[in-house]
């Protein structure tokens, strides 16, 4: 029986959202690696950046590796490592055979105006993740006041990650397809 590659696309989701801090904190808030200006950061014991932890969610329902829940936990507390990036990676590093195609974020927030900065977050995501920006696709929502984070209490951002792999099915899968 001889083998023949076939691609194997898949789909994983993540979500992650925090509250913001006090306005008095001096803890920067960080969207997608970029730091947004005029309001607090996200408590979180980490930097609390939504979008990179979507992202890491959304791999793990790939990979079934617990970033979040379990990498990061240690990173943070045992090394002291708050910087979301770093998690980041170590979660790509779990994807193994399994290439990036396509990043989808939404974020949820009445502040701060992310409009603004979306082309950048954009940039820094594919970086990050050695995509092209056409890769990585990015929706902002005030939310109009329905949601604690359309009120202003902080932020919310789902993802949808698409990968392809290379799949070996056996020879006969082709004669079916040429029926």
């Amino acid at each position: 029986m001889s083998l023949k590659n076939f691609p194997l696309f898949r789909t994983g989701i993540g979500q992650d959202s925090h509250r913001f801090l006090p306005a008095d904190s001096s803890k920067p808030c960080m969207i997608g690696g970029i730091i947004f200006e005029g309001v607090p950061g996200l408590d979180a014991d980490s930097d609390g950046d939504v979008v990179y932890h979507a992202l890491c969610n959304a791999i793990s329902s790939l990979t079934g590796v617990p970033i979040l829940g379990r990498i990061a936990v240690e990173l943070c507390r045992k090394d002291g490592i708050t910087d979301s990036q770093v998690y980041l990676e170590k979660a790509l590093q779990t994807l193994r055979g399994q290439k990036i195609v396509h990043i989808a974020f939404t974020i949820e927030g009445k502040r701060p105006r992310l409009q603004e900065k979306i082309d950048q977050v954009k940039k820094k995501v594919a970086s990050v993740c050695s995509l092209h920006e056409k890769q990585v696709g990015l929706t902002v929502t005030s939310g109009d006041g329905l949601t604690d984070f359309g009120c202003g209490e902080g932020l919310q951002c789902f993802c949808v990650l698409t990968t392809v792999e290379a799949m070996v099915l056996p020879d006969q899968i082709g004669h079916i397809d040429k029926k």
